[in-house]
């Protein structure tokens, strides 16, 4: 049993880095100074607040369930999903839409004024948080049965190593196609953002229609 339960962690672990995946081949299109210690960085970071996220989700529901029963919880759980999904929609949609713009505004600037786009720790942490944020639904699910109180620690251990090595190969495939825009780094910006965007859309979808 345990076997089986592992098994759906890594699968629900490799659904969840997608997002992560999608964030981290924009990151490598988008900076133009990253190398192996700032790809470990963003990888790490992406890959801690995957693991957070759902462990926090998992906490709430646990701390409902104990205050006012397992139904009230549950509802509690559905509603966190809920909300979550949205606020991950904007954030991403935000960075993505300040992103285009921020581009189209540099590719109308004279040749002179064009600075390349610098890895930003800060940004790299908006990143993490925006594109995990959505995870704290599925520690609904894991509080459902997959996990518990002491096995829950060892799950989100496995989400993170998942998304951490997900997360390297996102910005090995980003970076490569970066080097297929040089000169024309507007348009890297604009193809990150447009990921951004798209990634936003597909986590509503994904939440509504269970696509």
């Amino acid at each position: 049993m345990e076997f089986k339960i592992i098994i759906e962690i890594i699968s629900l672990g490799v659904a969840l880095s997608m997002d992560a995946f999608a964030v981290s081949v924009t990151s490598g299109l988008i900076y133009q100074d990253i190398n192996k210690k700032k790809s470990f960085f963003i990888a790490f970071v992406f890959g801690f607040m995957q693991a957070l996220m759902p462990l926090i989700g998992y906490f709430l529901v646990e701390i409902v369930t104990n205050i006012v029963g397992e139904q009230t919880g549950g509802n509690a759980g559905s509603l966190i999903s809920v909300i979550v999904t949205w606020i991950a929609f904007s954030l991403l949609l935000l960075i993505g839409g300040k992103m285009i713009i921020e581009s189209i505004k540099e590719m109308k600037s004279p040749l002179e004024e064009k600075n390349p786009k610098l890895f930003s720790i800060k940004e790299v942490l908006y990143f993490g948080f925006a594109t995990a944020i959505d995870a704290l639904g599925s520690g609904v699910a894991l509080h459902s049965g997959l996990s518990t109180n002491t096995t829950i620690w060892l799950h989100v251990g496995i989400i993170m190593a998942i998304t951490f090595v997900i997360s390297l190969v996102g910005l090995f495939l980003g970076g490569k196609i970066e080097k297929l825009f040089k000169g024309k780094i507007e348009l890297t910006g604009i193809i990150g953002g447009i990921i951004l965007i798209g990634l936003a859309v597909w986590i509503v979808l994904s939440y509504y229609l269970g696509v």
